[in-house]
């Protein structure tokens, strides 16, 4: 029979366990994706992001102002937690993250900010699913 304290210290060891193997995303580059640099530096007075479909965003550090861009970064932490030594994984497909952009590019970005993140809500793989099927039925 295992005494209390033997117990308590195993349970303890098990927390710690748990802590550190949090849901992460990987990114794994096999060459064949030009969407994704291998460049782990960025230029100054930027930073780097990445989406859930891989693909690698390098934003100027003023994006950070934005309420926006705030929330996605709020988002991803609820979603994936701080990452310690991995990138920055945002909770949307590339083709969200180009709209985003678009809309903090034009100055637009406070005025659809509702809009945006509730479609961002949706899992990135049921939108680029459904993208998928899109252009199916475009070609």
């Amino acid at each position: 029979m295992i005494s209390a304290k033997k117990l308590i210290n195993m349970a303890k060891k098990w927390r710690k366990y748990a802590a550190l193997q949090r849901k992460r995303i990987s990114l794994h580059h096999d060459g064949t994706e030009s969407c994704c640099t291998s460049l782990p530096v960025v230029d100054k007075g930027h930073f780097a992001v990445y989406t859930a479909d891989h693909r690698r965003f390098v934003l100027p550090l003023a994006y950070l102002n934005n309420s926006l861009f705030r929330q996605l970064l709020k988002m991803s932490e609820e979603e994936y937690g701080l990452p310690s030594n991995g990138p920055i994984v945002l909770p949307c497909d590339s083709l969200f993250m180009d709209y985003a952009i678009c809309l903090i590019r034009q100055g637009r970005a406070g005025d659809l900010q509702e809009d945006v993140l509730v479609r961002s809500s949706c899992s990135s793989s049921c939108l680029y699913k459904g993208q998928m099927k899109q252009q199916l039925l475009i070609c």
